[in-house]
Order: structure tokens, then sequence, then C-alpha cells
């Protein structure tokens, strides 16, 4: 597996440089999603070996943990390899960049987890006309974010689920879109793909319309590292409120508010997302109709490559 993620010239183990030469169109796009089944399967089955050894509890509070990266090995092994393959031969494109324009990273940084946040609030009322979920998925959301060790969750919901997923949606299928179809169609795709890697529409929905604000902001910045983050915020919010013993049985907002504080937050919310696309789009200028992506040619990587 190892040699996987070796380059021709240098080592590229990490989500980053190790695969900014793969740029994945629709078909490359299907490639990873159903590479990602197949992980799906092993995880799956390395879940059950745990169970048989450990018993069912073990199973249910760290399953997860064990089956998340598993998941990601088989494309992310494609990736590096086709990246390896073509790195000599055809331009890069980075998959984090830093193009924050008169914003700046940190005060970006801010901005972002705030209209995460605030996405989040609007994503209320949708959910509160969805059917009921399932008892047994019902159950599984819980163990993730609340039943089981806080650390558990916080590694596996907060830290690798933003990272693997950042790196597929965005990072491969965002970053490989922009460079084939139109914008607001690879950013629709994206978001798509990013909602069906959640395997219900409970958690779906709300992915695609997260997906599409973490989408513009990858479009403009370029900034993986930015999307994580918002992906982090998004996730421990949950894990957090998950943990606190009085908004266990909370499932929506308007629960615990009054009609006019949840109209007033909504209201609010949808302020902040208007304000916050409308000084991105004003404050970071466009390199390209492509997305502000930097490109790595392969004279740089072959340059990169001598001076080591």
């Amino acid at each position: 597996m190892s040699a996987f993620f070796q380059k021709t010239r240098k080592k590229s183990y990490d989500l980053f440089s190790g695969y900014s030469h793969y740029v994945p169109g629709i078909m490359g796009t299907a490639g990873l999603i159903l590479l990602l089944m197949a992980g799906f399967l092993m995880g799956n089955a390395v879940v059950m070996l745990f169970q048989m050894f450990f018993g069912n509890d073990a199973a249910m509070t760290y399953g997860y943990l064990l089956a998340y990266p598993v998941m990601f090995i088989p494309p992310m092994a494609y990736a590096s390899f086709m990246s390896r393959r073509n790195e000599l031969f055809d331009t890069g494109y980075a998959l984090d960049s830093n193009n924050f324009g008169n914003v700046g990273g940190w005060l970006m940084a801010i901005m972002v987890s705030v209209a995460t946040l605030a996405a989040g609030f609007l994503m209320d009322p949708i959910s509160a006309v969805l059917p009921e979920m399932p008892e047994n998925l019902e159950k599984v959301m819980e163990n993730m974010v609340s039943d089981g060790p806080i650390w558990v969750s916080l590694l596996s919901v907060s830290v690798m689920a933003p990272i693997f997923e950042e790196w597929l949606c965005r990072g491969m299928i965002l970053r490989g879109l922009l460079q084939r179809i139109h914008p607001v169609w690879a950013m629709v795709i994206s978001s798509l793909c990013f909602a069906l890697i959640h395997f219900n529409p409970w958690q779906g929905i709300p992915a695609f319309v997260l997906g599409m604000l973490f989408a513009y902001v990858y479009y403009k910045t370029g900034s993986i590292r930015l999307t994580m983050l918002m992906h982090c915020v998004n996730n421990t919010f949950a894990v957090i409120t998950g943990q606190i013993d009085s908004l266990r049985d909370v499932d929506f907002l308007f629960q615990i508010m009054d009609r006019w504080q949840y109209i007033s937050l909504l209201a609010a919310s949808l302020i902040i997302i208007v304000l916050f696309v409308d000084i991105v789009w004003k404050n970071i200028p466009m390199k390209s109709p492509e997305g502000n992506i930097d490109v790595i040619s392969a004279e740089d990587l072959a340059a990169s490559g001598d001076r080591k």
C-alpha cells in the first residue's frame, strides 16, 4: 500500500500535494464515489471483526472511529496513483491555496465559522418538515455525538469527517469539476456528492445546503483548510450540544425558543449569510473563471524536485 503514496520525484503522503495532478471530471467523480462505496463495505467488515472479538457494545462505541478511515483507502489510493502517473506531463491544481484577497486568513477563518453556524440554524425549519428519523438511524446518530465517550465523538465527527470528506468533496471532486464544467454546476454536483455520502436524507439535505456554502468558499479562496474548519465547526457544535443533558431531547430550535426569538434567529442567520457572500465576492478577486486554485505545472514540479 505504501507504494501508492510515493510520487515519482517526491513523497506525497499528505492530503494536499499528493493528489494535485489528478483532476477528475464527471466520470472520475463517479469512480471516486464507487470506490468510496467499496471502502464502506471494507469499513463494515472491519467493524464486524471488531464486534466478534470485543462485543457489540465496543463495536457501537468505536466502530465508526475504526471504519471511517478505512472507507477512504480505495479512493485515496486510486487518486494518489493517478496523480503520480500524470504529474510529469499534466498541469496540476493545488488542493489547498491561500487566496484571501483583502480579507486576510484569520478574519476569513472567523467569518466562515460564523457563516457556518448561521447556515446550520437556517437548516432547522427544513429538518423539521422531514419525516421522523427511523429509530435505528437515530440510535446511530446519538451514539456518534452524545452517548459514547466525548473524545471518540470529537475525533471521529469533528476531526476525521472534516478531513476526509473535504478531501473528497471539495479537494478532489469540486477542484476537478471546476476545471471542466461551469462553476455553478461544479458546486451543485460536488454538493450532491457530499449529500450522497451521508447515506440518508436527514443528514443529506442539510449537507447539500452546507456543501454549497463550502463550495462557494473553496471556489473563491482555493483553501481546503477553510472548508475543513467550516465542517469542523458545524460538527463540533452538534457534538457539544449533544453532550448537554438539557438539550439531549431537543430536536429543533423552536422547541426551546418562543416564536419571535426563533424568527429573529433565522432572520439574523439569513442576513449573516448574505453579508458573508457579498463581502467575500467583493473583496476576493478571481484569478480565473475556474476558481482561485493555484496552478502547478509539470515544469514547476520538476524544478521543485531538482532543488531538493
